[in-house]
């Protein structure tokens, strides 16, 4: 006799072949959506930071290093004097870029940045044309109208102090800022950085000291990027501590050393002591581990060095790795900024260079020193 209800004759069947019972719709689609809820995405190796965030800290970073070793190129050319920069610290500048809070006046994030900081440019907006001109010592380089060395930058509207060439001197004028801000009580901060063998600098420390003051703390992330070399000389041997961000626990300021060749981890421990400074108005300090791909500087040879973790082709792997990123779509990056980069050169060199009389133009503006010839 066969059953009108079929599931009826499935559970006579499956009873007779000792089968067991399937289960309840219900509870069936249950289990099929926990399944699908607890899989892994395919940003799970990357702390949870979203694909359209990763790809676009990748961009950047390839932007940045692509810009840099057009630098190199252009020194080697003879079409400029000199070249300091900063490819290896794409996985740390980019981030900190990111996380500012962009704009001009005590309202926003001041940047008081050193020579390798062309990673954080980029990701505020730096146009390519604008580095290269300032590498070529054009009268169109915003910075300082072609009047500084490469990476000497200078952008009021994005709060970047210009970059100075006396090592570690940003330090204490970066608390300058940092207490406008503290004044102006909008929950700006101030961003500073510096290299490891700068830190012997009495700069670095006016800083500690001027950022820690109890009752009169002030809203600085103060930052060292250690590529462990000052110019020549190896860090082992210069240094007492183990970590430079041992300094800072002396002042009571919250400190930390991170993988400054991991973008993912950059980017989220940038983040965590941001928050703290906005929430407490107090310092913290970072110390970035990072790699120097290309030599200190022109002066010591801007060549590659072996054996130095490239942070910008160990996250692509990665990304790779993970699919969210094609080997295509990756070349199409890489080859749209050498294109960009090519065409940004041949443009500076029709622009003109600065003029002998304007050489105290923007010196003490408005002043009666403004011009040593008009008194």
């Amino acid at each position: 006799m066969t059953s009108k209800n079929p599931s009826a004759g499935l559970r006579s069947t499956s009873a007779r072949k000792g089968a067991k019972k399937p289960l309840p719709a219900k509870v069936a689609a249950a289990k099929t959506a926990k399944t699908v809820k607890t899989a892994r995405p395919a940003t799970h190796a990357f702390s949870g930071l979203s694909k359209d965030l990763l790809l676009q800290m990748h961009d950047l970073m390839v932007k940045s290093r692509v810009l840099e070793e057009r630098l190199i190129k252009i020194y080697r050319a003879g079409e400029s004097y000199f070249w300091i920069g900063g490819p290896g610290e794409e996985a740390w500048g980019v981030p900190l870029g990111l996380l500012g809070r962009k704009g001009q006046g005590t309202a926003y994030d001041w940047y008081h940045l050193h020579y390798r900081c062309t990673p954080t440019l980029i990701a505020l907006g730096l146009e390519m044309i604008d580095s290269i001109r300032l590498m070529m010592n054009r009268v169109t380089d915003p910075s300082t109208g072609g009047r500084n060395f490469s990476n000497h930058y200078c952008f009021p509207q994005w709060n970047v102090a210009p970059v100075t060439s006396p090592i570690e001197v940003q330090y204490p004028i970066a608390c300058g800022t940092a207490h406008a801000q503290k004044r102006a009580g909008k929950g700006a901060l101030s961003i500073v950085s510096g290299g490891d063998a700068g830190t012997a600098e009495g700069d670095f420390a006016s800083g500690l000291i001027w950022a820690s003051r109890k009752g009169n703390e002030l809203p600085v992330l103060i930052t060292v990027q250690n590529n462990r070399w000052g110019i020549s000389t190896s860090f082992e041997g210069q240094h007492g501590e183990q970590y430079i961000a041992d300094r800072a626990k002396a002042f009571g300021i919250k400190s930390m050393v991170i993988n400054g060749n991991d973008p993912v981890e950059s980017y989220l421990k940038i983040q965590e002591q941001m928050e703290y400074i906005r929430r407490t108005g107090k310092p913290a300090f970072i110390e970035a581990q990072v790699s120097r791909l290309y030599g200190h500087s022109s002066a010591s040879g801007a060549n590659r060095i072996e054996g130095e973790s490239d942070c910008l082709k160990d996250f692509e792997a990665k990304l790779l790795k993970s699919g969210l990123l094609k080997e295509s779509e990756a070349k199409e990056i890489w080859d749209a900024y050498e294109a960009e980069g090519v065409r940004a050169t041949e443009q500076a060199r029709g622009e003109g260079v600065p003029s002998a009389d304007s050489v105290w133009d923007q010196v003490y503006v408005d002043n009666e020193n403004a011009d040593w010839r008009k008194f």
